[in-house]
């Protein structure tokens, strides 16, 4: 029997706006699984995205186009997600009421959570439903995101005649590819590391209990590499991948990588002890690693070592069905960390 909400028209497109690279994805229903469709990315200028805002819209928009145009996406119906310094994510603790009461509430009480101001803001919440039969509060996510912000990349985007119909949170686009993976959710660290920002997700027991985004990325290695040994970004780049030997230079880029992903370390380290000292029955069981940031040589096993977890590198297509004659399986493979966010956008059905 065919759902109308599982087929392919009301799947929109995810399309994941960094501050390196655009990452599309698109999927369709095949019986009880995603099929791949097509997915691809484009590096952006320099500077064009920074920190979440979009700083040069229209060659965001011309790499998009062409991105779409390449990859023959007919869809228009588009989700793209929102992270950086104008994105606030809370999590709140009230007494439970109903749900009109909760929105008369939060709406009322919004501004002694941001630090926006309110009318500045779009602002949407989730009940995470912890009460018990003893406990008569209740966890809200509260998520606030600047109206400045999101406006540009709606504009952006019905620029060049796309339909955005979803905006998400990286971190929950993360964690949406994430559950549908691994439908038996328990206590999980999701990190995404991209060129400028890491995001971090916590679940506990399938809710998300702790997420920042935190200013750094696998741009600051590039950067270091291509100062200390004067070299072009994209040489740079392929000697962070470990794509182009290190020889003679080995002991200059691992003292470089340990003073940087020990940086990384810290911040994934400080997320993980707050989720310890507020569950401390609950132990974490794994972390999962995702973005450029992610194939870093090396960099898996030195955050396990340092975590004492068990680190996995996150691949959103495992349990996705694709075509082999049209997508390289390694192709697949290779780009599969960077893909995570575009790809929990992509799995949301349209609402419209």
């Amino acid at each position: 029997m065919n759902l109308p909400f599982l087929s392919q028209d009301n799947l929109v497109v995810g399309v994941d706006i960094g501050s390196h690279a655009v990452k599309v994805c698109q999927l369709k229903r095949a019986d009880n699984a995603y099929s791949i469709v097509t997915l691809g990315s484009v590096t952006l200028p320099e500077g064009a995205v920074d920190d979440g805002t979009l700083n040069d819209a229209e060659a965001v928009a011309k790499a998009i186009s062409g991105l779409f145009a390449n990859l023959k996406i007919k869809n228009k119906k588009v989700g793209f997600s929102i992270s950086g310094y104008s994105v606030i994510v809370k999590k709140v603790n009230l007494a439970v009421m109903e749900e009109k009461k909760l929105e008369e509430h939060i709406m009322s009480e919004a501004e002694q959570y941001i630090p926006f101001d309110i009318e500045d803001v779009y602002l949407d919440y989730q009940d995470l439903k912890t009460n018990t039969d003893t406990i008569e509060r209740t966890d809200v996510m509260l998520v606030a995101a600047k109206k400045e912000i999101v406006d540009d990349y709606l504009e952006m985007l019905k620029s060049i005649n796309l339909i955005p119909v979803i905006v998400d949170v990286d971190g929950f686009a993360l964690e949406n590819t994430y559950e549908y993976s691994y439908p038996k959710v328990d206590n999980v660290a999701l990190v995404d590391i991209g060129a400028s920002k890491m995001n971090i997700n916590i679940l506990s027991g399938g809710i998300s209990v702790v997420a920042r985004d935190i200013v750094v990325g696998s741009r600051q290695l590039t950067e270091q590499l291509q100062s200390s040994f004067d070299l072009e970004f994209e040489e740079a780049e392929a000697l962070k991948l470990g794509i182009i030997p290190a020889e003679d230079k080995q002991p200059q880029i691992e003292k470089i990588f340990s003073t940087t992903c020990t940086q990384w370390v810290l911040e994934i380290k400080k997320a993980i002890d707050l989720y310890h000292s507020n569950h401390p029955d609950a132990p974490l069981q794994k972390l999962v690693l995702s973005g450029g940031g992610s194939k870093v040589v090396g960099f898996a096993d030195f955050l396990a070592k340092e975590t004492s977890l068990e680190v996995e590198i996150f691949n959103p297509f495992a349990k996705m069905l694709s075509n082999d004659k049209k997508i390289d399986p390694e192709y697949l493979k290779n780009i599969g960390p960077e893909m995570a966010i575009a790809t929990g956008i992509a799995i949301r059905p349209s609402v419209f």
